[in-house]
């Protein structure tokens, strides 16, 4: 595993700040369209299921990501600074059909980024779930959650077809 260093989790802060700014509806635009603004939260949580220890292409791109931004992150707070490993010490990794979820939802967010208007905005929202997915923040927090509801759905998917 790819541990998040706090270079790392500041770029994903980064992103994540600068997704919240050019995309914040206000109030009124929350309450009116609730469900269109929660979609935007669908690639960062995707990115927090993959890097969470999904394997082969999936996981390599996820931890080249992770990696990437771990070393940007260091740059920019100066070598050494910041080269603290940040994660969780408990971690919940997929099952076998949590990642066949994952996989599922690989196709489906490729097809999103190259078919909506928004393939920007789900890219970074990618990238950010990555970088925070692993974090000690309430990010990483959510990945808890996340994975078992993975694990649950694949269970029960593929316990149905089986």
């Amino acid at each position: 595993m790819t541990y998040v260093t706090l270079g790392g989790v500041t770029v994903g802060i980064c992103i994540l700040i600068r997704h919240l700014v050019e995309w914040w509806p206000g109030i009124k635009g929350l309450r009116s369209k609730a469900n269109h603004q929660a979609a935007a939260l669908a690639p960062w949580a995707y990115c927090v299921l993959a890097v969470l220890g999904v394997g082969g292409l999936v996981g390599a791109a996820a931890r080249t990501t992770l990696w990437i931004s771990n070393w940007l992150g260091d740059v920019a707070l100066v070598w050494g600074v910041a080269g603290q490993r940040v994660t969780r010490v408990s971690y919940l990794p997929l099952t076998a059909t949590g990642g066949a979820v994952v996989l599922i939802l690989t196709v489906a967010l490729f097809a999103a980024a190259k078919k909506s208007r928004y393939g920007s905005d789900i890219k970074r929202g990618a990238w950010c779930g990555i970088c925070l997915g692993t974090s000690a923040g309430v990010a990483g927090f959510a990945a808890v959650p996340l994975a078992q509801c993975a694990n649950w759905l694949g269970g029960h998917v593929y316990g149905a077809i089986t």
